[in-house]
């Protein structure tokens, strides 16, 4: 293999790397799952989350408390810009955002639909590749009460609903062999 093929191999290496890291992320979010969470930064990485501007722990450990109420959560990247740079990457990733949480100012349920950019400095320390800083860019943002009913009338037949981690059936597919460890 020439110098050169070798690497655009190991740009290609890093760029799908990057992605399931993005990816690990979202997951993580959405299922309050504090392992894939915190496998997407560096232990000294930072955030700017909307109000929220500190470590990447200090945003974790928020995320976590506001997960814990178990209400629904689910984000979307596409569009994932990776200018790779030695062992540095800038990574622009769009998201997508459905929330169904309770408005803080009135005690309602509310969706919330929001589309944005995330900013990412990658640094690959090691053979790993995890966000060092992020900024969290916002594009669109639309708000609505939520729907009238329970979850169980409102999604019928529709199961197995998504759930908070182990409950989720995503974890439960990788209890089973030959995906256990």
């Amino acid at each position: 293999m020439t110098p050169h093929l070798e690497e655009k191999l190991q740009a290609l290496l890093d760029r799908e790397a990057i992605r399931e890291v993005m990816y690990a992320y979202c997951r993580g979010i959405d299922r309050g799952d504090e392992a894939a969470l915190r496998s997407a930064y560096w232990e000294d990485g930072t955030d700017q989350h909307g109000a929220y501007n500190g470590s990447a722990s200090g945003f974790i450990e928020k995320a976590l408390k506001s997960r814990s109420s178990g209400l629904r959560m689910i984000h979307q990247v596409s569009n994932i810009s990776i200018v790779l740079e030695g062992r540095h990457a800038a990574v622009e990733s769009y998201f997508q955002a459905f929330q169904y949480d309770t408005d803080p100012a009135t005690g309602r349920l509310r969706e919330t639909f929001l589309c944005g950019r995330y900013a990412d400095r990658f640094e690959k320390r090691g053979e790993e590749w995890r966000v060092a800083a992020r900024t969290v860019i916002y594009d669109w943002m639309k708000e609505a009460p939520a729907p009238e009913g329970d979850e169980a009338t409102r999604f019928g037949v529709r199961a197995p609903q998504g759930a908070m981690k182990p409950d989720d059936a995503w974890y439960q597919l990788l209890r089973e062999a030959p995906f256990a460890k």
